[in-house]
């Protein structure tokens, strides 16, 4: 009741709140608040940084596990893989791979090249890369995994435009990845996009299909001519040894006789110095001596012996006596 005019507060009945909205309200907060709590905290994994952003303006980075941040959408993080190695494929695509960017996008439109002796060819290759500075890599390019396929493919028709078919083929491929990984590594550091291009590796280089054929019988050309060149090798690495080793063993033959002989010379020179001096000493007795370890030398090896005496007229008659004895006998 009003008294003087005025409502008496204890007398005011508090308008019936029923039960089950009473629930529901309770339940709507104890939501509300779960969402609160879960939209300020975030993880961020091991090989990864989250880039905080309030409003949409960068703010800083934060390295991996349990982080807070301003809720209700005021702050945004968003995580990106600094220690994780991804890859852009060309050509194919890997069956399962969950970046949208990694397969091929043309099929075989972005595999069909020119090279330097006006050959087409279809070019097959993986380029293995990192993120190297997340805030290049979000805010400076509109799309960076686009734009590294865009200059992939545009540096990759580059290089293989400069070599022959044959190069491509063969002993090429290895020269070609690493001229391509340093165009670019040069292009990404010059458009910031935050990406480091670790490896450029090649794959399959097939002709059009209908050259396929042609091409067949030059890269099984090729190949018989790598086979003949690898015997030849194989051969001459074979008979060159074996011709050395025979030239050291007739060289060191030469230098063994050469060794004999001189110093079998120096053993004649010095025995007959020896003899020189005894010679020198006694005239006489050293030429008799001479004389006789002579005969000794020459006499046992002498059928027969004829002593011819000073004053005969002749001695013909009698050389062939032992022959004409021994025909009688």
């Amino acid at each position: 009741m009003a008294k003087n005019g005025k409502m008496d507060p204890t007398n005011i009945v508090p308008f019936p709140v029923p039960k089950g909205l009473r629930n529901y309200v309770l339940i709507a907060l104890a939501g509300l608040g779960v969402w609160f709590a879960w939209s300020a905290i975030y993880t961020v994994p091991t090989d990864s940084v989250a880039v905080i952003q309030r409003f949409g303006k960068y703010i800083n980075q934060t390295s991996p596990g349990f982080h807070f941040k301003i809720p209700l959408g005021v702050d945004t993080a968003v995580i990106v893989p600094v220690e994780r190695q991804l890859k852009q494929e060309f050509g194919f695509a890997t069956q399962g791979a969950r970046d949208p960017y990694q397969g091929t996008r043309d099929g075989i439109l972005e595999t069909r090249m020119v090279t330097g002796d006006l050959n087409a060819a279809l070019v097959e290759w993986i380029v293995q890369y990192r993120v190297s500075d997340p805030v290049n890599f979000l805010f400076h390019v509109r799309d960076p995994k686009t734009t590294l396929r865009d200059v992939s493919e545009s540096v990759m028709r580059e290089v293989v435009g400069d070599r022959t078919v044959g190069e491509l083929i063969t002993t090429g491929r290895h020269d070609i990845g690493a001229e391509a990984l340093i165009k670019m590594q040069e292009l990404a550091v010059k458009y910031e996009m935050g990406i480091s291009i670790d490896q450029v590796q090649m794959r399959n280089i097939n002709p059009p299909g209908p050259v396929q054929e042609s091409f067949n019988e030059v890269s099984q050309a090729q190949q018989e001519k790598e086979r003949l060149i690898n015997e030849a090798d194989r051969e001459f690495n074979r008979v060159i040894p074996l011709a050395e080793g025979e030239k050291d063993q007739r060289i060191r033959e030469a230098d063994g006789y050469r060794l004999k002989r001189i110093n079998e010379a120096e053993g004649d020179v010095a025995r007959f110095n020896a003899v020189l001096a005894e010679y020198i000493k006694a005239r006489e007795v050293t030429r008799r001596r001479l004389y006789i370890e002579t005969m000794q030398d020459v006499l046992p090896n002498i059928e027969e012996v004829i002593i011819v005496d000073e004053k005969a007229d002749s001695i013909l008659p009698l050389l062939n006596l032992g022959q004409q004895k021994g025909a009688q006998q």
